[in-house]
């Protein structure tokens, strides 16, 4: 097949580019060149990058369109592209995108992220995930009608999805917590470092995991900070061995964020449930529903291709033939 679409997905640490035709992902590539890590400061970076990773598809193909989602297009990516307000739809996402001159003769197409602001709440944004969102649609149009996504990671989201808009969300810093917490807290003295050789006990730290679940399920008003700190004081006292530590703050933070997330979703009796993420990531978080005693999510690892060349299409940038990557 011959390619139709050069689809970038850039965000902060890494850059990863799909050749796609006809909905399928030709070739996919991957740089550790995303916004904070450029080969050089600036729009030259950013030409660079993009250079590196895509110029021999473009020799092959000049005429090829580009589409670019991701933190590419924040106040500190290459080009800004303004934020949409909820309810965001997949039009709205592209009338409102940004086009940026790569320094070679091609234009690229850089969609907008998503903003969340309502009276009496918190305000919230995202950028990439709603390309994501976008690409769970496209596999599925069943999921438009209602639908809760949650995208697990560094800045987890929950998403509503009503009539094929986005309309409220919630991020949770999870991971970010966790990394922050275990290596750059005195919670990590006591955990091995990275490169121990000790023994892996699965079912102790299936129990530490469990454990920073359900002591999360208590929800105890502002006892989070205290709790945290039970990562230590339960190394401290042996109730967990040093190398389990980890998986209790981990289940204690998963477990906060599931029981806010679960909360603000509100019934999904009838409404489904996807996961969209790392597997072994989600498979964390599926553990976690388990133990709580919630339902089943709907697992998809990596939709971000097939948002991007729905997004492409609905901006007319390729032909309405393929699916899916």
């Amino acid at each position: 097949m011959n390619p139709e679409l050069i689809a970038l997905d850039w965000g902060t640490s890494s850059l990863r580019a799909f050749l796609i035709a006809r909905g399928e992902v030709l070739v996919q590539r991957h740089s550790h060149h995303g916004i904070q890590h450029l080969p050089q400061p600036g729009r030259a970076g950013f030409e660079q990058a993009f250079r590196e990773i895509a110029s021999d598809w473009l020799q092959d193909q000049a005429d090829l369109p580009v589409f670019a989602c991701g933190m590419v297009g924040s106040a500190q990516g290459w080009c800004e592209a303004p934020y949409v307000r909820c309810p965001a739809d997949m039009k709205s996402l592209v009338n409102q995108s940004v086009y940026v001159d790569s320094g070679r003769g091609t234009k690229i197409l850089i969609a907008p992220g998503v903003l969340f602001d309502h009276p009496d709440e918190l305000p919230d944004v995202m950028r990439g995930e709603e390309t994501q969102i976008a690409g769970a649609l496209l596999m599925n149009s069943n999921w438009s009608a209602e639908s809760c996504m949650v995208l697990p990671g560094t800045h987890s989201k929950w998403v509503k999805i009503k009539n094929g808009s986005i309309t409220r969300y919630k991020t949770f810093m999870t991971g970010e917590l966790f990394d922050v917490l275990c290596k750059h807290s005195i919670l990590g003295r006591l955990m091995p470092s990275e490169n121990d050789s000790a023994d892996i006990d699965l079912e102790a730290n299936f129990r530490a995991f469990k454990l920073g679940v359900t002591t999360a399920q208590r929800i105890t008003p502002g006892a989070l900070s205290h709790e945290i700190f039970a990562t230590r004081t339960l190394g401290l006292t042996g109730h967990l061995p040093h190398t389990s530590l980890s998986e209790y703050l981990s289940g204690l933070l998963i477990g906060h964020e599931l029981i806010s997330g679960l909360a603000g979703a509100g019934d999904l009796q009838d409404v489904p449930l996807l996961m969209i993420g790392d597997s072994a990531l989600c498979a964390r978080y599926q553990n976690a529903l388990t133990i709580i005693g919630s339902l089943e999510a709907i697992f998809l690892e990596n939709s971000a291709p097939a948002g991007l060349w729905m997004l492409a299409k609905t901006a007319g940038l390729v032909s309405n033939s393929g699916t899916q990557p």
